[in-house]
């Protein structure tokens, strides 16, 4: 099991680590702990996105309930959001088995109890009960679950009982299908509002789309797509339907975070939570009551978005530089109530924006210029061991090598050391160092007015941060 591991939502690895005894041990831990809750249905529902390997694992899954004593509900092939939707409906804690964006050698399963995603607590739960499965023999072909084939029929209506029928009405829209889970339910809804849609780009093979690290391939398909000028658009999402992609009329992606902005706003919510990747307009330009900002992962915006409430929020969402977006409370949208969905959601993100941008009576890069948001940039140095990254920011944490190493740049205005280290300087310029929770690699992020500048400060931190580390090991 030494590739899987949980990350910033949810456990990860390799295909062939994943599959039979190890993801029937991880769910038995989860059924284990979440069995440890008298107030906890023993009802499971599974979703999978259209990985090769996820119908496998799914049954996997169920196979690890029935001997947990839970019911296990097929609900098939279904956007995360839609799966932990028909949890809260039921009651009953799921699995999603997804691994997001990742490619296809690799796969994850996401957790959940009837009131959303799991906290880290229950990931160290979960770890604590995994010594205790006994290894069981062969589980069988059969899928031993009920079928619920409307859990997304749900999820579709949650949006169509609350947005009006002609909120996109003659947006033209390009639905890049690739492999999706969503790809049908997102034209289908579109269109349903209004939008004129033309489905491009279906795959019958898995495309690992990446809502923020974009691979080069993705973003020339984008470009090629929008060139014809025959689109005010573009939209996907990654593998399981939970993050968004939105490109404008020239093909140009808007980042996640001023996605969330978008919709924080369009919503009129009054308290945001993001972690500390989210770019500076959230502050700069929300016009929210409260900004709370987090590490980096769902579970920390959920833990968030919970303190905002117990604070005495009313309106609270939480969205993160991917563009998953979470609704951490019920809002009201023309009359109507939209309950809340805390876990990361493509479909509110998507709808959202668009509709602004229609209701603005501007194109979408126009509404998007209008926010001044500034450019974002990011990069990694890869194979750097974790203990490298600790020190190195260890160093950073301290005030006099801070004020020497950033000495080219400026002077440090202030500082977040929450997850890495964030520092802001003058004309709206940060730099960020964390190390990643999912892979030994350094991590640094930069924002500035200009993107040749952000990507400028990102190439100057890597090589600086490079040659400290360095410097500390001899």
């Amino acid at each position: 099991m030494s590739s899987l591991k949980f990350g910033t939502s949810g456990l990860r690895g390799l295909v062939t680590e994943l599959v039979g005894w190890p993801s029937y041990a991880y769910a038995s831990a989860f059924f284990r702990s979440v069995a440890a809750s008298s107030s906890v249905s023993r009802t499971v529902v599974i979703g999978r996105d259209l990985r090769d390997s996820s119908t496998n694992i799914a049954a996997t899954v169920a196979f690890a309930a029935a001997a947990a004593g839970f019911k296990a509900i097929d609900c098939g092939a279904l956007p995360t959001p839609a799966l932990a939707l028909e949890a809260i409906r039921r009651g009953a804690c799921a699995v999603m088995v997804t691994g997001s964006h990742i490619p296809d050698d690799r796969n994850g399963l996401k957790f959940y109890r009837p009131d959303g995603e799991i906290t880290k607590a229950d990931e160290a739960a979960i770890l604590a009960a995994l010594g205790d499965i006994a290894k069981v023999g062969s589980m069988g072909p059969d899928f031993p679950a009920t079928p619920e084939p409307d859990g997304i029929d749900r999820y579709r209506q949650r949006y169509q009982d609350v947005f009006s029928p002609d909120i996109l009405a003659g947006q033209r829209v390009a639905v890049y299908q690739q492999s999706s889970v969503a790809r049908d339910l997102l034209a289908d809804l579109l269109a349903a509002f209004g939008a004129k849609v033309v489905p491009i780009g279906r795959s019958e093979t898995f495309v690992p789309i990446d809502t923020e690290a974009h691979r080069p391939e993705d973003l020339a398909f984008i470009r090629d797509a929008m060139a014809s000028g025959g689109f005010d658009a573009l939209v996907t999402t990654d593998g399981d339907a939970d993050r968004p992609l939105v490109a404008d009329a020239a093909g140009r992606i808007v980042r996640g975070d001023v996605l969330g902005l978008i919709t924080a706003r369009y919503l009129g919510v009054d308290t945001v939570v993001v972690p500390v990747t989210a770019g500076s307009a959230v502050e700069l330009a929300g016009g929210f009551h409260k900004v709370l900002r987090t590490k980096v992962g769902s579970p920390f915006v959920i833990a968030g978005m919970a303190q905002a409430k117990q604070d005495g929020a009313k309106t609270i969402v939480g969205f993160e530089a991917n563009g998953g977006f979470l609704l951490g409370s019920d809002v009201t949208l023309s009359g109507k109530t939209l309950p809340a969905l805390p876990t990361r959601d493509a479909m509110l993100p998507i709808l959202a924006t668009l509709a602004a941008a229609r209701e603005a009576g501007v194109s979408l890069a126009d509404l998007v210029t209008s926010l001044n948001v500034g450019e974002t940039a990011s990069d990694r140095l890869p194979n750097t061991p974790a203990e490298r990254s600790a020190a190195f920011l260890q160093q950073l944490s301290q005030a006099p090598f801070r004020q020497n190493f950033f000495r080219p740049v400026g002077l440090p205005q202030s500082v977040d050391e929450q997850d890495g280290i964030r520092v802001n300087f003058d004309a709206g310029r940060t730099i960020h160092f964390r190390a990643s929770g999912n892979a030994p690699e350094l991590r640094c992020y930069a924002e500035a007015k200009s993107a040749a500048e952000a990507e400028d400060l990102v190439r100057w931190g890597l090589s600086e941060a490079s040659i400290a580390m360095k410097a500390v090991e001899h």
